[in-house]
């Protein structure tokens, strides 16, 4: 993965990172991998912290890592509970706020599933200014509900109405879990760029899950300039696919 990171630091050009997506466009893997990404890699921030702001969606929350993530040198924030038997109930800790007023801390943030869930930014709204945080959105062309053009468009259009801000760039995450493979991210690719046109906005990064995706397999993408996003498999539970 060090090779890769040259390309992806350049995205990071704001201090906190917020990641929106509806359910199931694996909005959460790409923060945890996102998280433990930098965590390997020097970058300019003296500390990575991952912000847990999902409290709608009760299934693959990022500070369901929160050991694994900690080991690696990432503070974990969001709830106020630390026991998983208490995770889903919709309380967020005060604590949420100091990375994101942490000039020296680079900070992601998981926001809930749709524009219910990322309603949330509005507790938080003063951190997320132009010149300090990057707004993302994940788009899955598989999902039922943006597999058009037409049905994402509308779904990045309710988060920007919820949110009262526009988002800055679109992140393609097609996958069909561990079906996936490189075909599926080209697909992808090229339907999140009809996507981000139709919306006037930029496409980020495209996502690939490393176990199952080689990076040599995307040489397409790479051709056309675009930045590869290695994706663990980190939220997912074997027994779930079996």
């Amino acid at each position: 993965m060090t090779n890769l990171f040259p390309s992806i630091s350049t995205l990071l050009s704001k201090r906190i990172i917020a990641i929106f997506g509806h359910y199931g466009s694996g909005k959460t893997e790409i923060a945890v991998s996102l998280a433990m990404l930098t965590a390997r890699q020097t970058q300019p921030y003296q500390k990575c912290a991952l912000i847990d702001l999902d409290i709608v969606n009760p299934y693959f929350r990022s500070r369901e890592q929160r050991d694994m993530l900690k080991k690696a040198g990432i503070e974990v924030y969001g709830s106020v509970y630390n026991t998983e038997i208490t995770a889903e109930l919709p309380a967020l800790g005060a604590n949420a706020r100091v990375p994101l007023e942490d000039k020296n801390c680079l900070s992601i943030v998981d926001f809930g599933g749709n524009d219910v869930g990322a309603m949330i930014m509005n507790q938080f709204g003063k951190y997320f200014t132009t010149e300090d945080a990057l707004l993302l959105g994940v788009v899955n062309a598989n999902r039922p509900d943006t597999r058009t053009v037409e049905g994402a468009v509308q779904h990045i259009a309710a988060i920007e109405q919820s949110i009262g801000k526009t988002l800055d760039a679109l992140i393609n995450n097609s996958h069909l879990l561990r079906e996936t493979t490189a075909q599926t991210v080209i697909q992808g690719h090229a339907f999140v760029q009809q996507v981000a046109q139709a919306c006037n906005k930029k496409l980020w990064a495209d996502c690939y899950p490393e176990e199952l995706v080689q990076k040599k397999q995307l040489t397409p993408l790479l051709e056309s300039g675009s930045t590869l996003l290695p994706l663990g498999l980190y939220m997912r539970p074997t027994w779930l696919d079996k």
